[in-house]
């Protein structure tokens, strides 16, 4: 989950703490000189505690009850679906459950040495496992289950139990392709993919699940060849165990400073859910993320064996444009400029990636294998890239004569190195100027899954939709309560507007519905209710508290710093926003918000703000009631509701045979019950959605652009969320309403105290 981030440096009130710190924290000055020392995880441990201690909003207690809370979670962490360790393991490890808050104070690494070395051990040990579980075929017609319930699941008491454990957990996963397989084959080749992907056991520990259809929706390229039983069940097996060793091979990939970065985090997690430590590679990625940008070639790679693979092309970037690499390429070997090339084979995907990513202008060149077999030597200037994926996008529907846009927002980004970069806001604001000139009557934003992002831009975002005024109330610990207001009277669109949101939409999403539900200026559609992040993050860079460079990068805390609260004074903490239209949702009974989460912070609110209520609104209730009508009377909502509640029911389903009838029978007797909700997939709106002129004109010369917008259009073309929000829009509409708004400026509206 993304979070509302405001750099340390943007953020006064963080400023004291932090020259505090940096006076404090001076005796950092290390000599540690590799990040495998484990001096340097000690100092870490220093830095988090004491920087948490002072800059938390909330600062935990470290006590008995913390350690066995970090004890709890690491533990879980290392070790989910209990696979590796044993019962006589954690009996030993359980001799430090109350120690852990003394070993945490004390920079003592005893027990993270002790579960990292037995982790070690048992990972390797069971390869052995899966080898040679997998060496024979496995009889189907014996009358066993498996219970997928790992977390009331006990440990393994001993080698055998364990042994057993893994043969169980593969049987399963062969048994669930083999049916797949089998079903394939007896219908030549067609197979209903949606009934299958419904009837496809749910099971919380993906890994074992790869050759399952909701794993590998790709039908077998040798479909067409009849096979007997005995081979079909040979090609599970072999497919299974690539599988495995594949997972295994990313395994190897991970070393002591991975499983130190997941023991940290246990630590931060006690804090609150969104107070993490971001490793150097982490904290890079992580500003990418919010900005939607690097330096680099514009390639996308992931681990394929020893080899590590381009798997797709970032649209406009270097390698894009150069035409010479091409997705299914693998790398061998990475030169920078008229260096010695180094041979990549083998190496860590994380190490791979910081060889070709680098300053803007810079070469590499890279050794490639083609697909073709052939070994090809391509030089690549190294340029800016841009994310397309980050960044907002619009479109252009027609419905009963009128035009209406919809702006979908993935986050709410921004770059803070550079202020004339591209931010949320000042993209929302451009996309809703295009969307004028096409003459809309009315705006759609999605900010639905939009996991969060910059604080600043959702005031500028809100700020386009009202005259001036309060967006969003923060509280510091032991602070009075700060306002951040839109200060520009300027309106970018006074005509009716939609914020669609669902159960996913959190952090900065909540804080933009809020305010427009708060003044009233638009109607908020969705899920019952938003995720429940109410908490303000920000990113202090640990390395400023350490003297010598020679200890290396020491990565980011992001840590909880301050809470947000809306304009009429509630918090969003746990209790999300409620929309006005509610929308049934597949996923409506699972728990999956904030107010699920362990350590969440409690809702508490404040004194409201002084705000005016938006009063050219004259049909806001009448659009709510009107919705909420069509939604009780449309049979394909009522269908969704139905399927809610069969995924929450199927949820608390563990138990699966691995006697082949019995398990096919299961299986026949979901996919009947699925075909209830075939609908839902064959849905269409009848809509026709398309890009604006400046996009359509750059698509012309992009093919990847096209292909990405074309599948939006078919989504929203098959989107009944999108269809009623549109309806909505149509209940805004005056009665006097022409096809072309005029400009905002001309428009009357009003504010009144509320």
């Amino acid at each position: 989950m993304n979070t509302i981030i405001t750099f340390m440096k943007r953020n006064y009130k963080i400023l004291l703490v932090v020259t505090f710190l940096s006076l404090s924290l001076l005796a950092f000055k290390s000599n540690y000189a590799t990040s495998t020392d484990p001096e340097k995880d000690k100092l870490l441990i220093e830095l988090l505690t004491f920087v948490l201690e002072k800059g938390h909003y909330s600062p935990a207690t470290m006590d008995d009850e913390f350690s066995k809370g970090v004890y709890k979670d690491y533990i879980e962490a290392l070790d989910p679906s209990k696979r590796f360790f044993l019962q006589s393991d954690i009996d030993e490890f359980s001799k430090y459950e109350l120690e852990l808050d003394n070993q945490i104070l004390n920079k003592d690494l005893t027990f993270f040495d002790l579960t990292y070395t037995r982790l070690m051990q048992r990972m390797e040990e069971s390869k052995a496992i899966y080898k040679s579980v997998l060496s024979k075929p496995f009889d189907y017609k014996v009358d066993e289950s498996f219970n997928t319930n790992y977390e009331k699941m006990p440990y393994a008491k001993n080698a055998s139990e364990l042994n057993e454990r893994w043969r169980k957990q593969i049987k399963l996963s062969t048994l669930s392709s083999l049916v797949d397989r089998l079903e394939i084959q007896e219908n030549n080749g067609k197979v209903d993919k949606d009934l299958k992907e419904a009837a496809a056991p749910i099971n919380p520990e993906g890994i074992f699940q790869e050759n399952t259809v909701e794993n590998n929706k790709q039908v077998p390229a040798d479909a067409g060849k009849v096979k007997t039983f005995t081979e079909l069940e040979k090609d599970t097996r072999e497919s299974s165990l690539k599988s495995l060793d594949e997972y295994f091979g990313f395994i190897k990939d991970l070393d002591r400073n991975d499983y130190f970065s997941v023991y940290l985090n246990t630590i931060t997690g006690r804090f609150d859910p969104h107070t993490n430590y971001l490793a150097p590679e982490e904290k890079e990625r992580f500003d990418v993320s919010i900005s939607g940008i690097l330096e680099g070639i514009g390639a996308r790679l992931q681990k394929k064996n020893d080899y590590t693979e381009i798997s797709e092309l970032i649209s406009g970037g270097p390698a894009w444009r150069g035409k010479q690499l091409e997705a299914g390429d693998l790398v061998i070997k990475v030169g920078q400029g008229n260096q010695q090339p180094v041979d990549v084979v083998g190496m860590r995907l994380d190490d791979v990636v910081k060889k070709i990513k680098g300053p803007k202008g810079t070469e590499v060149r890279l050794t490639v294998k083609k697909v073709d077999g052939t070994i090809k030597v391509i030089s690549i200037i190294r340029d800016v890239v841009e994310i397309e994926e980050t960044y907002a996008k619009s479109s252009v529907v027609e419905k009963d004569g009128l035009k209406y846009g919809v702006i979908y927002l993935p986050k709410f980004y921004i770059n803070f190195e550079n202020k004339d970069g591209r931010d949320a806001g000042k993209d929302i604001a451009l996309e809703v100027s295009r969307l004028k000139k096409e003459g809309v009557s009315g705006i759609v934003l999605d900010v639905r899954d939009d996991g969060g992002g910059s604080l600043s831009t959702v005031v500028d975002i809100a700020g386009l939709f009202i005259e001036e005024g309060p967006i969003v109330q923060i509280k510091s610990a032991g602070k009075r309560k700060e306002v951040l207001y839109d200060r520009d009277k300027k309106i970018e669109w006074d005509g009716p507007l939609v914020i669609m949101v669902n159960s996913f939409s959190a952090s900065a999403s909540e804080i933009l519905a809020a305010a427009i539900q708060d003044y009233k200026r638009g109607i908020i559609i969705g899920s019952k209710q938003t995720y429940g992040k109410g908490t303000v993050q920000n990113v202090i860079d640990l390395n400023q508290f350490v003297r010598s460079s020679s200890v290396g990068d020491l990565g980011a805390l992001k840590t909880t710093t301050q809470k947000f609260y809306r304009i009429n004074g509630g918090s969003t903490q746990l209790e999300g926003v409620s929309s006005d239209v509610v929308m049934p949702d597949r996923y409506a009974y699972l728990k999956m918000g904030e107010r699920d989460v362990h350590n969440a912070m409690p809702w508490d609110k404040i004194d409201p703000a002084q705000y005016g209520v938006w009063t050219n609104n004259k049909k806001f209730n009448q659009a709510i009631a009107n919705s909420k009508n069509r939604i009780a009377q449309n049979a394909q909502f009522q269908l969704v509701e139905d399927n809610a509640k069969w995924i929450d029911s199927r949820s608390e389903d563990y138990v699966y045979s691995l006697n082949i009838d019995q398990f096919k029978l299961a299986q026949k007797q979901i996919e009947e019950k699925a075909k209830k909700y075939k609908p839902l997939q064959n849905y269409k709106n009848n809509l026709k959605f398309s890009s604006l002129p400046y996009e359509a004109e750059v698509m012309s010369k992009d093919v990847t652009l096209k292909e990405k917008r074309d599948r939006w259009h078919e989504s929203l073309s098959k989107d009944i969320y999108v269809e009623e929000a549109l309806n909505v829009l149509d209940d805004l509409q005056s009665k006097t309403v022409v096809k072309k708004p005029m400009d905002a400026k001309l428009k009357s509206h009003k504010l009144v105290k509320s």
